[in-house]
């Protein structure tokens, strides 16, 4: 596995646990320590990933609004909602709300 490949790989296993321990990724990648706080410091420039310090040791996580495949609605869907929820009331237009400020990135 290429430095790039584990790279893409450590973010992949952080999209779906949020978070982990250095030890540990270092452990599953067959890696260093080392070697995972430079692939860590090398995703920090492209990625919402940080480092932090606990109780287990030097941990990362990636940020929780952070999903890399996240749909998103294009210039028409965007407008079709917003002119629906012109017309609605109360907890219906507060939920085509939600969507839009969830999507509509």
């Amino acid at each position: 596995m290429t430095p790039t490949e584990r790279r893409q790989r450590i973010l992949e296993v952080l999209c779906v646990r949020r978070h982990d321990t250095c030890d540990n990724l270092a452990h599953e990648f067959h890696v260093s320590n080392a070697t995972i706080r430079r692939d860590i410091g090398v995703l920090m420039c492209d990625y919402p990933v940080e480092t932090v310090c606990g109780r287990y040791g030097r941990g990362v996580r990636i940020k929780d609004t952070y999903y890399p495949y996240r749909r998103t609605l294009n210039a028409k869907q965007i407008e079709l909602l917003t002119r629906l929820s012109t017309q609605l009331e109360g907890e219906d237009q507060a939920t085509i709300s939600s969507i839009l400020f969830q999507l509509a990135r």
